[in-house]
């Protein structure tokens, strides 16, 4: 697991886990991250399923509680398919683009 600071946003990259194991670990060390918008890679795993992302619900409404973004990170999973609650994009910029947004709408009040 490979976490980056980016400014408001810190990412979290799955670089050696299965997603199983990945969410696991980030339970595990969520306390140290709840602050903070995040971006979670998980890229590198091609085999990923909606079932896996399904996983991170608790970690999704825990954050979404405090008022903070989480946007998860792959091109496997069309974003279409995968429920409202769970914000799902291909690359890395595009997490930065969707916080930046939501950012702006807790701002606005919305």
């Amino acid at each position: 697991m490979e976490v980056e600071q980016r400014g408001p946003i810190t990412i979290i990259k799955n670089t050696q886990f299965s997603t199983k194991e990945f969410y696991q670990k980030l339970q595990h060390e969520y306390n140290s991250f709840k602050t903070q918008n995040l971006i979670i890679d998980l890229s590198h795993d091609k085999a990923i399923t909606i079932k896996d992302i399904n996983l991170f619900l608790e970690i999704i409404k825990s954050h979404s509680k405090l008022k903070k973004s989480l946007v998860f990170v792959t091109d496997v999973i069309n974003f279409n398919d995968v429920s409202e609650r769970i914000t799902v994009v291909p690359t890395i910029l595009e997490a930065h683009d969707i916080i930046e947004m939501e950012e702006i709408e807790r701002d606005l009040g919305f």
